[in-house]
């Protein structure tokens, strides 16, 4: 089996969030788990990934990229990693700019990039049995496959999932440039991609594709109601025998305590001894008072209204008085941030608020925290939770997309559940779900079991990756 992902980011090479996280992660976890299936990743060759591989980097060939009446460059790299062979897709008229998305010309410049997927095929001599699109930057590719290819022997067979890791994000433009920059002109064309008076590619993939996948089966399903579509419910809903849901894993190496150079002492769910110094070492250098018996919530997220910090502004005071300390990082929203400040400074004692992006503390407060609290309004699938079980945070979340896949309540009578959770977007229910989770903390033997049953729960890719293999299994056979 063949398959070919298509997206516009992915770690190592360049990431601003989760959808690079995956395209990093999956491709390489389903070539490991199946020698038989050939994986391959397309991606732009933005400026930065040049300056930083550009030694890595091997020429292929090139080609020219018909895109309505424009006729483009495009030069093709390779590089190989972790069993993967990535492309690269070089126009630096396109590409060569200091920031990946936000310009001016995205619907222009990911157009180019969707059909020069299609038309590197011959270069590279390649032909997949599946095309994994991921997000709108990729849907054109899946667009012009059904469009412009399908009469085309070598493309005709090629089937195709577009994954939604966000449906915020749609790729929505003008109908005044269907014709002179997507190259889409006649009627057909139009009724596929317009909604709402608008180019919608995303709403253009989800028609076109042979399977939708999100990033988790609550979010699927979540997506087709009008509260979490932004606006898309009614064409996710009349398409909704296509739609289906995988959560996404993390790496299990990287966040490994027992492995981790970058927490204060290495531990594992068998010795846990490690654990009490991080959470010591955290206490010390937040300036919070170091007391063994005193629970540490932590909070690790972007600073914005939709993951629940609307409902921990009501709330922190009487939370604190639970007898907790609080430590969060993060950066967004001004007035968030404003308001953690004066928390902080009310709460010197108890608060301690990191307004920045740091990856290694991000890990020493995984690992010296004994909760985790993620009470978002909307999670397509989140890792944090994934994160924080790995490094033994006992996880409180809403139940709303990968959340409600991935952490399942407590249950006090035979100890199954690996965090607290709660169902409506409100500040008390949250109350409550972290007051359950500080009465079993002061229960050690109860909570030295959840601990360990969670940092054993399995979150791995593989897991996904096993999934996705017998999703590409079940269209090819169609």
């Amino acid at each position: 089996m063949k398959i070919l992902f298509v997206g516009a980011e992915a770690v190592p090479f360049i990431s601003t969030g989760g959808l690079g996280d995956v395209l990093g992660s999956l491709p390489q976890a389903i070539a490991s788990s199946d020698s038989n299936i050939d994986v391959r990743v397309v991606l732009p060759l933005y400026q930065k990934i040049k300056e930083k591989y550009a030694s890595e980097l091997e020429y292929v060939g090139n080609t020219t990229v018909g895109l309505s009446w424009r006729n483009q460059y495009c030069g093709i790299y390779k590089c190989e990693m972790g069993g993967v062979t990535y492309y690269f897709l070089d126009n630096e008229y396109y590409f060569k700019r200091g920031s990946i998305y936000g310009d001016f010309d995205d619907a222009e410049r990911f157009a180019f990039f969707g059909k020069a997927v299609l038309d590197i095929m011959p270069i590279i001599d390649f032909y997949p049995d599946i095309l994994h699109t991921n997000d709108w930057q990729s849907a054109t590719s899946v667009i012009y496959l059904k469009r412009k290819y399908y009469m085309n022997p070598y493309y005709c067979d090629i089937k195709t999932i577009y994954t939604i890791h966000n449906i915020d994000y749609q790729g929505i433009y003008s109908m005044s440039i269907l014709g002179d920059v997507f190259g889409l002109d006649c009627f057909g064309d139009r009724s596929i991609v317009e909604y709402n008076g608008n180019i919608n590619l995303t709403k253009g993939a989800i028609v076109c594709a042979d399977i939708v996948s999100t990033v988790s089966q609550r979010y699927a399903d979540e997506i087709q109601t009008e509260f979490y579509s932004s606006g898309l419910h009614y064409i996710l809903h009349q398409y909704s025998d296509k739609i289906t849901g995988i959560v996404n894993g993390i790496d299990i190496d990287y966040y490994n305590p027992a492995n981790d150079a970058v927490i204060a002492s290495k531990f594992s769910s068998n010795d846990m001894a490690g654990k009490a110094e991080c959470k010591r070492q955290l206490q010390e250098m937040c300036g919070l008072e170091q007391k063994a018996d005193v629970p540490v919530v932590s909070m690790i997220s972007r600073l914005a209204s939709h993951k629940g910090f609307d409902l921990v502004k009501f709330i922190l005071p009487e939370m604190l008085d639970l007898g907790i300390q609080f430590v969060l990082l993060g950066t967004g929203e001004y007035e968030l941030e404003e308001y953690f400040k004066s928390i902080q400074a009310r709460y010197p004692e108890n608060v301690k608020v990191f307004l920045e992006f740091n990856k290694d503390l991000s890990k020493k407060i995984y690992a010296g925290s004994d909760i985790f609290l993620m009470p978002s309004k909307s999670e397509p699938c989140g890792l944090s939770q994934m994160i924080s079980s790995a490094y033994g945070a006992i996880p409180v979340v809403r139940e709303t997309g990968g959340l409600y896949d991935t952490i399942k309540p407590y249950n006090i009578y035979n100890g199954e559940g690996n965090g607290f959770t709660f169902a409506n977007y409100n500040a008390h229910e949250m109350k409550d779900a972290v007051a359950r989770a500080v009465e079993l903390y002061h229960d050690k033997k109860k909570w030295n079991s959840l601990v360990k049953a969670v940092m054993n729960t399995d979150f791995s890719w593989s897991v996904s990756a096993k999934k996705y293999i017998e999703l590409y299994r079940s269209i090819s056979n169609k």
